[in-house]
């Protein structure tokens, strides 16, 4: 269901013209953060776009990440969440499945080295404004940074687009494809690719569309799945701003943010209803 069951483009932005650009002139910059998926990510748009550059933000502590979800939902979720993520770290079988997905979708990992990568703290310092301005892109792509400030939104007068593994709005925020199975809402659980406001994965939407899973695929692996599936709709929509034609969709869902299962929630959701 790419832009809510159609198969055309549907976007309009801005476009105008110091990095990489692509062959017709055009400047793509990525903000993201490290780890596999990010390099799944940009090495799937370097391959259907061309030239584009990278900002990749430092990533938070581990300490920081707990006092964050400590203080929005207690301390008792905010320890189950961190043992989850332990556990998940121990799933042997997880590599294996990986290799699978990734032979079976064409998914590259490991980040290419030949496309240039500027490190910065974070997208909302100083130092990541004053580089995009240098750059001076006509388009960025946003993939699992921190949420950007007004003050790195409002430093180039470029489009931000954003990559989502879940349907919004019902779905905004984090394991998205995972709480719309463990919810019964298989029809919910999939990919959008959104323009970038203020909040938490509430931009307009561009593309979506449902993912189905395969036997052994689990929290660990369900987002290398929707990758294979978002990475086309995030070229199009990439490749639709660079060409002024970004038209936004309305989406008639009720609008919810999710956090990270804990360690019980996710033994008991798996053991009552087969969903991991």
């Amino acid at each position: 269901m790419a832009a809510q069951g159609s198969d055309e483009p549907i976007s309009r932005g801005p476009a105008r013209p110091n990095g990489p650009a692509t062959p017709g002139g055009r400047r793509i910059v990525v903000l993201t953060a490290q780890g596999t998926l990010s390099g799944i990510v940009v090495n799937g748009l370097a391959a259907r776009l061309g030239a584009l550059t990278v900002i990749s933000e430092q990533p938070e502590s581990r300490g920081e990440i707990f006092r964050r979800r400590a203080r929005l939902l207690g301390i008792v979720p905010a320890i189950g969440q961190v043992a989850l993520g332990m556990m998940m770290r121990f799933d042997r079988r997880r590599g294996r499945k990986l290799n699978e997905i990734y032979a079976t979708h064409g998914l590259n990992p490991d980040r290419d080295p030949a496309i240039p990568v500027r490190p910065v703290p974070s997208v909302n310092t100083q130092a990541c404004r004053d580089l995009l301005a240098q750059l001076k892109p006509d388009v960025v792509a946003v993939y699992g940074t921190r949420l950007l400030s007004r003050q790195t939104l409002a430093a180039v007068p470029a489009p931000f687009i954003n990559y989502h593994a879940g349907i919004t709005p019902k779905y905004r925020g984090q394991d998205p494809g995972y709480w719309a199975l463990a919810t019964g809402d298989a029809e919910h659980a999939g990919v959008t690719i959104h323009l970038v406001d203020q909040g938490v994965d509430t931009g307009a939407v561009l593309y979506q569309q449902r993912v189905t899973f395969g036997p052994g695929d689990n929290l660990g692996t369900y987002q290398h799945v929707q990758a294979a599936t978002a990475l086309p709709l995030f070229a199009r929509a990439i490749e639709d701003a660079l060409a002024n034609r970004l038209a936004p969709v309305a989406v008639d869902l009720p609008s919810m943010k999710w956090f990270p299962p804990t360690l019980w929630t996710y033994v008991r959701i798996g053991l009552t209803r087969g969903v991991w």
